[in-house]
């Protein structure tokens, strides 16, 4: 990401910790992209790796074991601005990677706690992005 960009970074460090909802996709076995609302990140670093929890047996982490491809997409209504970030999506089922992200409260989704059969961690890493705000686009390659 270029020096003309860190303004740019700084407001997409602000909206991945500030907004309720992310948006993720994955492309099915057809081919198309699927959308869907999520939490959003647990853990981040910088604006490259975005840590997620999901149910191991749904339909998006069988996506995403079939075709890693993924994109995030963080929308801020109120100021008008939104991210694209496009990469790749890992389903993690390792026991330290539960631990990292686990908080208290999740045994509402995953009943079995932290060690469920059903909990897993997506860990999407970002290749590049698109960053919109004041009526402008800018793109950038994420290193």
């Amino acid at each position: 990401m270029y020096a003309g960009l860190a303004p740019v970074k700084q407001l997409i460090v602000d909206m991945a910790d500030k907004l309720p909802v992310t948006y993720i996709s994955s492309v099915d076995e057809e081919g198309y992209p699927c959308m869907k609302a999520m939490l959003s990140p647990r853990k981040r670093e910088g604006i490259k790796v975005f840590y997620f929890t999901t149910n191991t047996f749904s339909v998006r982490v069988a996506h995403y074991r079939a075709n890693p491809k993924a994109s995030i997409y963080l929308c801020d209504e109120s100021n008008f601005r939104a991210v694209m970030l496009k990469g790749t999506m890992e389903v993690l089922t390792d026991q330290q990677s539960k631990d990292m992200i686990w908080r208290e409260g999740d045994t509402q989704y995953y009943p079995g706690g932290v060690t469920d059969p059903n909990y897993c961690v997506l860990k999407f890493t970002a290749t590049e992005g698109r960053f919109y705000s004041d009526f402008y686009p800018r793109s950038f390659v994420i290193e």
